[in-house]
């Protein structure tokens, strides 16, 4: 199983003290911390207008981080792909995948958030929809051998070539999952698939659930499953005063940055999102005591372990960690990283365990 880093950025704190483009900064040199220590991706999310990321173009974050790197992988986390126009986010990443010497992971989602669609004049009504209209137009851009066109119901694109072409053929794409409607497009399209796991718990009951009902699809289809990744909120801590820390993080994350982009207005939330309701009754009534296994790494590093050899037997390939998550001091998230994987990582097989070999 392989490890990888993941942020938000969110930094939507009363109390924070911290402006955003300090922390975007302090995301490029975590990012650059990940590849240091073995980790085998960077996720890096796309949010707007501050409501709960501060990160709004992670394709130009990653490219930077491109340039001083070698081996880690690069992906959003994820491209909100209805707010743009599918053309200029395939031109985007192709030209990514290309300074990086192949090295993307492209990952989409629809979002969550209204507030992030309303200034972009972007249909939040028709997300799902438009999602998966645009990634038949990224395919189509990416690996059509000549020229090609389009004409659906949101986009009519006359015939035409794209330049330059993504160096991997083709680049891995992954659906993130938060519901029956993204997992039925990611089977149908034979694409992998990311989970968050208390998503997962609360729609499918458990991560094995979602990982075999994504397989079943699948087979429902006749395509290939893909790979099957989720993200963690983590935080490793030795005594009872700092796993008090770790809650009272995760929770301020939860009340003062997801639940207002969670929050679902009644007659203008999608039929296909109506599920996020529930989702925002559970945060609502949630309290520190509460978080668990399904919502979060914490504990001492073989605790850790225990919980991840469970996931890992659950069919997950990868795990991307939210360790700057609540506002955490940048230097105590780069300690966080190191820790993880100096004291968790080892007990799994991965590319990490071959650089170590490799380095002694």
């Amino acid at each position: 199983m392989e490890f990888g880093y993941f942020t938000l950025s969110d930094n939507n704190y009363a109390t924070l003290g911290r402006s955003p483009e300090q922390f975007v900064l302090e995301i490029r040199d975590q990012a650059l911390h990940a590849e240091r220590i073995g980790m085998h991706s960077a996720w890096i999310g796309e949010h707007h207008f501050a409501t709960l990321g501060v990160n709004s173009c992670p394709h130009l974050v990653l490219a930077n981080i491109a340039a001083t790197t070698k081996r880690i992988r690069l992906a959003p986390a994820v491209s909100v792909t209805p707010l743009h126009h599918p053309l200029r986010v395939a031109e985007e990443w192709a030209t990514l995948d290309l300074l990086s010497n192949g090295r993307v992971d492209f990952a989409v989602g629809r979002g969550y958030d209204r507030r992030e669609y309303v200034p972009f004049g972007a249909d939040y009504m028709h997300s799902l929809e438009i999602m998966d209209e645009g990634l038949e137009i990224i395919d189509r851009a990416w690996n059509s051998p000549g020229p090609w066109s389009f004409k659906g119901q949101f986009y009519d694109i006359p015939e035409m070539v794209m330049t330059p072409r993504p160096v991997q053929k083709p680049v891995p794409i992954y659906m993130a999952c938060f519901s029956r409607n993204s997992m039925e497009i990611a089977a149908r399209r034979g694409l992998n698939i990311i989970f968050a796991p208390f998503a997962a718990a609360m729609t499918f009951g458990t991560l094995a659930n979602a990982v075999n009902e994504y397989r079943e699809m699948c087979a429902k289809f006749g395509t290939k499953p893909g790979r099957a990744m989720c993200s963690y909120f983590v935080y490793l801590a030795d005594n009872a005063a700092e796993e008090d820390y770790g809650r009272e993080r995760q929770m301020a994350y939860f009340k003062e940055c997801a639940l207002p982009a969670f929050q679902q207005e009644p007659g203008k939330t999608p039929p296909t999102m109506m599920y996020f309701h529930r989702i925002v009754e559970v945060l609502e009534g949630m309290r520190k005591e509460d978080l668990g296994e399904k919502s979060i790494l914490l504990g001492r590093p073989e605790k850790i372990i225990e919980t991840l050899k469970q996931v890992e037997a659950a069919g997950i390939e990868e795990v991307i960690l939210y360790s700057n998550v609540g506002g955490k001091p940048h230097a105590m998230v780069l300690d966080q990283m190191s820790r993880f994987m100096e004291q968790v990582a080892p007990a799994f097989d991965g590319q990490h365990r071959r650089l170590a070999q490799a380095a002694e």
